[in-house]
């Protein structure tokens, strides 16, 4: 099996080390060249030939940034892995790297004075979403599915009071893409669970905000559920709906993690689940790992629609492909159709008379 090369760059020599001895661990992996700088790595990235580029964002002579720009002219389907700081400029700086092409990022341990705790922080981050993100052949059988529901004959009898949303991996240009057609009169609230850090997830929801035709923010505790607003889930918080009386409130909780996520896209479904039956909409878009699942499951078994991203669009077709697999998601649609299928649904449901017994073919 060929091994997965990577190039690292990094200006820290401690850094390159670390990094260099945590992938040096795992044998399916090779370390096709190391840099200091962004300008060593542009010009030795036609001779060390990495599948995947690990990438500090802050360098001198050349930052992260420019490295990445120009390596989207070179090499566009290059994937790049960024190294970020725990930090308010380390979290716009990411979201300009994600928004520039860059697959996904790792946060830097807080303190490289402990070399075998950050090492170890490193390859449990780092070497999952390499693997994630290495694809040898683009042209690899697709992954069967169970059949979908697409064709299914359907009794509406509820209307869509929430959209829910999940993803990871690839997400903020996925949200980027989905919610901005979203119309200012949209009928529901949205519930957003991106797997991010604190900081990173504000950062994000004002981004979001700057370009919705809805309000974005960051989800607070004991907020009033209401249409016309979307939540985006706060780092290292886990976000539920609760029913009171005729009101639905958010709240967000430190509870342990779930699918190694705070937040964690299962907590949420699970609770719009309980809450809303089927008068919800969820929907799984890319990202590595399983999370989603089981509150998709969930979703589905309340009556609740389920969609998931397709694996052609999807950077990692992890958290969708689970969700497709097993039959739960009623469409897998590409991106760039998922707006239109969700504002179809919501506004058609909203305007089918309440229990009655209309049949919509999808």
């Amino acid at each position: 099996m060929k091994q997965i090369r990577v190039l690292i760059v990094d200006d820290s020599v401690v850094v390159r080390r670390i990094i260099r001895d945590a992938l040096a661990t795992d044998t399916s992996l090779e370390i096709s060249g190391v840099a200091a700088n962004g300008r060593i790595a542009l010009s030795i990235i036609e001779q060390s030939l990495p599948d995947i580029v690990t990438l500090d964002i802050e360098m001198p002579e050349m930052d992260g940034l420019e490295v990445l720009r120009r390596l989207r002219e070179s090499h566009p389907n290059l994937p790049v892995i960024m190294f970020s700081t725990l930090t308010q400029r380390g979290a716009a700086a990411t979201l300009d790297a994600l928004a520039l092409g860059a697959r996904d990022y790792v946060t830097k341990p807080a303190n490289v004075g402990s070399v075998t705790v950050a090492m170890e922080a490193i390859r449990r981050e780092l070497i999952p979403k390499i693997k994630a993100l290495y694809r040898p052949s683009l042209s690899s059988p697709a992954i069967p599915l169970a059949p979908q529901r697409t064709n299914a004959v359907r009794t509406i009898r509820h209307p869509i009071e929430v959209v829910a949303i999940g993803t990871s991996t690839g997400g903020p240009n996925a949200l980027a893409e989905v919610l901005p057609q979203f119309p200012s009169d949209f009928l529901a609230p949205v519930l957003v669970v991106q797997h991010m850090p604190p900081t990173f997830t504000r950062f994000l929801a004002e981004r979001l905000n700057g370009y919705c035709r809805l309000p974005v923010c960051e989800a607070s505790n004991e907020e009033t559920l209401r249409p016309g607003k979307i939540f985006i889930a706060p780092g290292d918080f886990h976000l539920v709906v609760e029913q009171r009386g005729t009101s639905v409130h958010l709240r967000t909780l430190q509870t342990p993690q779930e699918n190694s996520c705070r937040p964690a896209v299962d907590v949420l479904f699970r609770s719009v689940a309980r809450v809303y039956g089927p008068r919800a909409l969820g929907i799984v878009m890319t990202g590595m790992g399983q999370d989603g699942l089981r509150g998709a499951q969930l979703l589905h078994d309340a009556g609740a629609t389920v969609l998931a991203q397709d694996e052609a669009s999807s950077v990692v077709w992890g958290m969708p492909g689970f969700v497709a697999q097993a039959g739960l998601a009623e469409r897998v649609l590409p991106l760039r159709q998922i707006a239109m299928e969700v504002i179809r649904r919501v506004s058609e449901s909203h305007h089918l008379p309440m229990e009655s017994e209309c049949h919509v073919v999808h």
